[in-house]
């Protein structure tokens, strides 16, 4: 095989020029490469387009205005080759590459910009769909967006076993498949598979596909390992191009199954966003559209789509969020520098119940060190035990675990009825039930048989971590390790420094927050600290309007237009009527004039119900014996009252804690929601939401953010 390096030639196009407002001045150019192989089994010349922007993998190809233009050269180019019989775009190591290149959304300004943006993505791109010599895409690495549709306008596709990751991520963001996906995808695999990827995987948190999923939905025609992929898939190209290999498409159904799979995404959508955003619904109708659209109506339609979207606050609501998670919280604000951390080679666990027992085993899982877990008798310990080792049984069923990986995790995880299994640990963490009393006592017992070096950490929800530390020798190493539940699943971890927590062990409560690969965010000692604060209070508004008299579900659907994860008693029965009770006690105790706790809800608690909701008629409905616990006014609330309340609370709230300097800033804030609460990117956390809807100002006489970050400018 072999190969001769030809030079890009320049575009002259007019018709492809765009005016300097929207030419990304500091745009890092993905170049495109071509190069002419010959193919083996005689099938002719193939000319090679090579994505590469310059870097490592560590900052992936995307796509701006240079980077477009640089394609449609090559394509071009390509094209030009004297006899070419195959033209095969592929990326550099690791990475295809992962879409538009967003950051310069910003500088988009009006409708007609965004337009052009998306207009040029067609023309570049559909020049891979449209063209008489055949086109091939060989996915080598991370493929997203505009990557994915790079490939999809290819007539053919090949992926590498060991891609990263693959994605069609822009409804997560606020936007839909604008260059070509969301027409494409479906008559290629269908509307059910298509909005599965579309629609359903960017709302489950982007979830991303496998390389075999891929080759399964029918996307990719084949799949070859990293170490010889691109000769593989060259020889396949050969192989598709001599008739050798017959690549065979599935005939797409186009009467009702289509419009019953778009029917049913859609009464998803309603039940779980009711409304809020409109991107998922955007591209659900250009999906519904594709059942009878030509190419060229269907790529009209996307290109007024992305137009609209990019033209509206929630993408950049959404960009926000991402840089929020993609960048802050790698670098959280006000960590001591990473030297001053001690190393653990010990872990301690107080504690065997679910939380514990799921810190153990994370721990255990993501530092690799012996984690001893301790309670009050063998019978708890043993259950502690059981529950981890289960787990680790799972995932090797689910084969992330070989079995002697398996072994040696549950061989990592151990317990004892004494805490003088704690005498030679680093750091030790209590999770005990949430009293001051009892944490205090936990903490004078550890702290009487570990080192002085030894970190005590408290995952408690809401309680001073200063006043717990009080009474200790050595309170200067006590930190706060405010886990979310489920611990495996939720990224944040609430760091929080007491009065007296010094350096060293703030640093290694940041270090060993990372190696369990969370998002850290660091915290005043100030009352539930950030998310169990905000939650609190308003979970605490909408209760107090129920009280007052509004029906249970109008109060629950008053917060339908934030397109929040779940609703306000949802999400207390998620919690847990007893956990709630007691966390609002503890915030009036703190906050008398802000925070309200609920007569009603006591009385459901002291009922022994867990539960606010019943399911028998297939549907929530509130249960009978709850709603006769309940003693209600006379005063109701509509539910926009109901929503105006929480979210005038919320603003005063957040106002409140950053006066408190509780976080360095809003961003924090919002992080903490995203991360924590799970609320949803299109509202960028909360305070972009409260910017753009005017409750900042009307509450605080100012916005929390500037103009222009996280909404239009």
């Amino acid at each position: 095989m072999t190969d001769s390096i030809s030079k890009p030639i320049p575009t002259s196009d007019s018709d492809l020029a765009l005016d300097e407002s929207i030419q990304f001045a500091d745009e890092v150019v993905t170049h495109a490469k071509v190069r002419t192989v010959e193919l083996p089994l005689g099938a002719g010349t193939a000319a090679v387009i090579t994505l590469d922007n310059g870097f490592d993998h560590t900052k992936p190809n995307t796509f701006g205005p240079g980077g477009l233009l640089e394609l449609k050269a090559a394509i071009e180019q390509a094209q030009a080759v004297p006899g070419v019989a195959a033209i095969c775009v592929t990326g550099k190591p690791f990475i295809f590459a992962v879409g538009a290149d967003l950051t310069g959304v910003p500088r988009l300004t009006d409708r007609g910009q965004a337009l052009a943006i998306g207009k040029l993505g067609h023309q570049v791109l559909g020049m891979l769909g449209t063209s008489t010599v055949p086109t091939f895409a060989f996915v080598n690495g991370a493929a997203m967006g505009g990557g994915v549709e790079v490939a999809l306008q290819c007539q053919y596709r090949t992926i590498s076993s060991g891609a990263a990751a693959f994605s069609l991520p822009e409804v997560f963001l606020g936007l839909i498949p604008g260059w070509g996906g969301a027409y494409l995808l479906p008559n290629l695999i269908g509307p059910e598979k298509a909005c599965k990827v579309i629609i359903e995987n960017p709302m489950a948190q982007n979830r991303q596909l496998k390389p075999a999923q891929v080759l399964e939905l029918g996307i990719a025609d084949a799949m070859f390992a990293p170490a010889d992929f691109l000769e593989e898939s060259l020889l396949w190209a050969a192989r598709v191009l001599t008739g050798d290999v017959s690549v065979e498409r599935p005939e797409i159904d186009r009467g009702a199954a289509w419009d019953a799979a778009v029917d049913a995404v859609r009464a998803g959508l309603d039940a779980r966003l009711k409304g809020a955003t409109p991107a998922p619904y955007r591209a659900l109708d250009l999906v519904a559209l594709a059942k009878t659209a030509t190419r060229a109506e269907g790529f009209a339609a996307e290109d007024e789509a992305l137009a609209d979207l990019i033209m509206g606050d929630d993408l950049r609501a959404g960009l926000y969020s991402f840089d929020l998670v993609q960048k802050r919280a790698k670098r959280p604000v006000g960590a001591p520098d990473k030297k001053l951390a001690r190393p653990v080679t010990k872990v301690g666990v107080v504690g065997a119940g679910l939380m514990a027992s799921q810190m153990a085993l994370l721990f255990a899982q993501r530092l690799q060190v012996p984690v001893v877990m301790t309670d009050l008798d063998q019978a708890r310990v043993d259950k502690g035990l059981a529950y981890a080792h289960a787990e680790i049984d799972k995932m090797a069923a689910r084969g992330r675990l070989n079995g002697d990986k398996a072994n040696r995790l549950k061989a990592l995880i151990t317990g004892s009825v004494t805490k003088e299994a704690f005498a030679d640990a680093d750091f030790v963490i209590e999770a005990v039930f949430e009293d001051m009393k009892v944490k205090q006592q936990v903490f004078a017992e550890v702290e009487a048989v570990v080192r002085p070096d030894c970190v005590l950490a408290t995952n408690t929800s809401s309680l001073s971590v200063t006043e717990m530390a009080s009474g200790l020798t050595h309170p200067e190493r006590v930190v706060g390790f405010h886990f979310f539940n489920p611990v495996a699943v939720m990224p944040l971890l609430e760091i929080v420094r007491a009065e007296q927590t010094d350096d060293e062990t703030l640093a290694t409560a940041f270090v060993v927050g990372k190696t369990l690969k969370k998002s850290c965010v660091l915290v005043k000692d100030a009352p539930a600290f950030v998310v169990n604060r905000l939650l609190t209070r308003f979970l605490g508004e909408v209760t107090k309007s129920v009280d007052e008299g509004t029906p249970f579900d109008v109060a629950d659907r008053a917060l339908d237009p934030l397109g929040l994860p779940m609703s306000p008693f949802t999400l207390l029965q998620l919690v847990g009527p007893a956990v709630a009770f007691h966390v609002s006690e503890t915030m009036k105790q703190a906050f008398p004039d802000r925070f309200y706790v609920s007569e009603n809800l006591k009385k459901v608690v002291e009922a022994g119900k867990t539960a606010i909701w019943t399911y028998d008629s297939g549907t929530p409905e509130v249960d009978p014996e709850v709603a006769a616990l309940f003693t209600q006014g006379d005063a109701p609330l509509t539910e926009e009252q109901v929503r105006d309340r929480a979210l005038t609370a919320l603003a005063e709230e957040v106002q409140l804690m950053l006066d408190d300097d509780v976080v360095a800033e809003a961003q924090d804030i919002d992080l903490c929601m995203i991360l924590g609460a799970g609320w949803p990117f299109h509202l960028g956390g909360i305070t972009p939401y409260l910017d753009r809807c005017g409750v900042s100002e009307t509450v605080n006489g100012k916005r929390f953010l500037p103009a222009g970050v996280a909404s239009l400018p």
